[in-house]
C-alpha cells in the first residue's frame, strides 16, 4: 500500500451518543484495521461502527511512546489506523503531541471533526448560546489544575466577560469555580452542570452558582461533566427579557429579503 495513501486517522467519536458521529468518522471506523480509543473518555457503545475484523485497543493506560510506537507498528504494515478521540480531536483532544511524533516518523495523518460536549448539552437544554445583544460570545475552557492554564487565560479572566461559558475538565476544582463564578455573574445567577451528555445517564442540573458545589455534591459529579454559565443558561429556563434576533424581524431587511411595511 501506498504510504502516502495510507493515513492515519484522528477521528471525534462526539460526546457519547453513537448517532453524533460524523458520517465521515464513522466510515473511518467501518474501514479501520485498528482503532486506538481513549478508554476513559470514549464510551465502547461508539466503537459499534467498526468493522467485524477491526482490532480495538484502549489508549486508557498507553503513555504517547506506546501510542505510537503501536500506530507505527501497524502503518508499517499497511493497516488502516483509526485515533479515536472524544468530542472533537481539536479540544483536550492532546492530538498534537501525537502528531508531532507521526510528522517525525513521515507518517501522513488527517484530522475528522467531531461535536463536542458542550454543543450536544445546548442541544439538550434547547440553548442557543449566542443571543441577539445580550451575549455573542462562547468561551470554552478549563480552571487550572494539574494541567496549567496561562495566566492569561486564568478562569478569573475569562469571567470577567460574562460571557456564555462551558467549563471543561473542573470539577476537581469545582469549589474554586464557584468562587470565582460568583464574583463575575452573582451568586443567584443560573448556571448548568452537564453530566455525561448525550450518554444514557444523561442528566442537566440546573442551580444558583453559590449552589454549585452541594449540587454536585449531592449528586456525586466528580467527573464527566461541563459547568456552563451566562445568560443563555437563564434564557434557556423562561427569561423572556431578551431581545430577538433581527435576523427574522420583519422590520429588518437584508440581503435576501426586504422589510415590511406598516
Amino acid at each position: 500500500m501506498n504510504n502516502t495513501e495510507n493515513k492515519v486517522i484522528f477521528a471525534g467519536a462526539g460526546p457519547g451518543d453513537p448517532e453524533l458521529m460524523t458520517i465521515k468518522s464513522m466510515r473511518a471506523l467501518e474501514s479501520a484495521d485498528l482503532i486506538i480509543y481513549a478508554g476513559s473518555l470514549v464510551p465502547e457503545a461508539v466503537l459499534c461502527w467498526k468493522g467485524s475484523d477491526t482490532e480495538t485497543i484502549s489508549s486508557a493506560g498507553m503513555n504517547l511512546d506506546q501510542i505510537i510506537n503501536r500506530i507505527k507498528a501497524s502503518h508499517d504494515l499497511g493497516k488502516r489506523v483509526v485515533r479515536l478521540h472524544t468530542g472533537d480531536p481539536s479540544l483536550y483532544g492532546a492530538i498534537f503531541e501525537q502528531i508531532r511524533e507521526l510528522q517525525k516518523l513521515s507518517i501522513p495523518y488527517e484530522v475528522l471533526p467531531g461535536v463536542t460536549a458542550a454543543f450536544a448539552a445546548a442541544s439538550s437544554m434547547g440553548m442557543e448560546y449566542t443571543l441577539p445583544e445580550v451575549t455573542q460570545t462562547l468561551i470554552l475552557t478549563r480552571i487550572s489544575g494539574r494541567t496549567p492554564v496561562p495566566e492569561s487565560e486564568d478562569l478569573e479572566r475569562l469571567a470577567a466577560h460574562g460571557s456564555s461559558m462551558a467549563i471543561y475538565l473542573s470539577m476537581g476544582h469545582v469549589k474554586k469555580v464557584q468562587g470565582i463564578l460568583e464574583n463575575h455573574y452573582g451568586k443567584e445567577s443560573l448556571c448548568a452542570i452537564a453530566y455525561k451528555v448525550s450518554h444514557p445517564e444523561e442528566q442537566i442540573f440546573y442551580t444558583q452558582i453559590q449552589d454549585l458545589v452541594k449540587t454536585c455534591e449531592k449528586n456525586k459529579i466528580t467527573r464527566h461533566a461541563l459547568i456552563i454559565v451566562g445568560k443563555a443558561v437563564e434564557a434557556s429556563r423562561g427569561n423572556k427579557e431578551l431581545i430577538q434576533s433581527k435576523l427574522y424581524d420583519a422590520g429588518f431587511s437584508h440581503g435576501y429579503r426586504n422589510a415590511s411595511k406598516k
